[in-house]
């Protein structure tokens, strides 16, 4: 994502396209900015809701292996048969779990890297500085590298065009908010018609 958006700036930048075509491509760079950062945002949700099921998952694990301690103390065989097999079930239910959020953990911190990278990248640009070297090393940009500078604040790139940044923004938001509600209302409308045999 960084090397397309740096190419494109470079582009810009070294071009000798009409001031319109620059207003042009600048306004598009940062429509990719405002995408990437919806994107972050994605990401930081898939890892709360990975965190939330994992944690579900060990506290089914923890009631099952008590329960199988209970069951094994008291010498009933069938209790622990039918503990053992939901336990083995949970238990890898958590190791895969755990897997998917070191996985997701480890994305967000390269994109999260990837997007501080491209807001530095655009704020010397609109500041009319070169883009930084394309030997820098990853991460040696001035600011957060985890988060780049705060959305709205001095150093943020769609702060110039104020409102309607932030408006677009906004409207994105509501609108991926709107189609989640939507699919969450038609996925509890066919669990009630399955449930009622329609």
């Amino acid at each position: 994502m960084f090397d397309a958006f740096r190419r494109s700036l470079e582009n810009l930048v070294n071009g000798t396209a009409t001031p319109e075509a620059r207003r042009e491509a600048l306004s598009r760079m940062k429509d990719t900015l405002v995408q990437a950062r919806l994107g972050v945002d994605d990401l930081r949700q898939g890892v709360a809701q990975t965190r939330t099921r994992l944690a579900a998952e060990r506290h089914e694990l923890e009631t099952v292996r008590r329960r199988k301690g209970l069951a094994d103390g008291i010498g009933d065989r069938e209790t622990v048969s039918v503990a053992e097999r939901f336990e083995r079930h949970h238990a890898e239910r958590v190791e895969a779990l755990e897997r998917k959020l070191a996985a997701q953990e480890g994305e967000l911190v390269v994109v999260e890297r990837e997007v501080a990278e491209m807001t530095e990248e655009m704020r010397r640009v609109i500041a009319g500085a070169p883009p930084s070297s394309a030997g820098a090393a990853p991460g040696s940009v001035r600011g957060s590298a985890a988060t780049g500078a705060a959305p709205g604040s001095a150093d943020d790139p769609l702060a110039d065009d104020g409102s309607a940044t932030r408006e677009a923004i906004d409207a994105l938001a509501r609108e991926r908010r709107r189609a989640e509600r939507d699919a969450a209302a038609e996925e509890r409308l066919a669990a009630l018609k399955r449930k009622m045999g329609k």
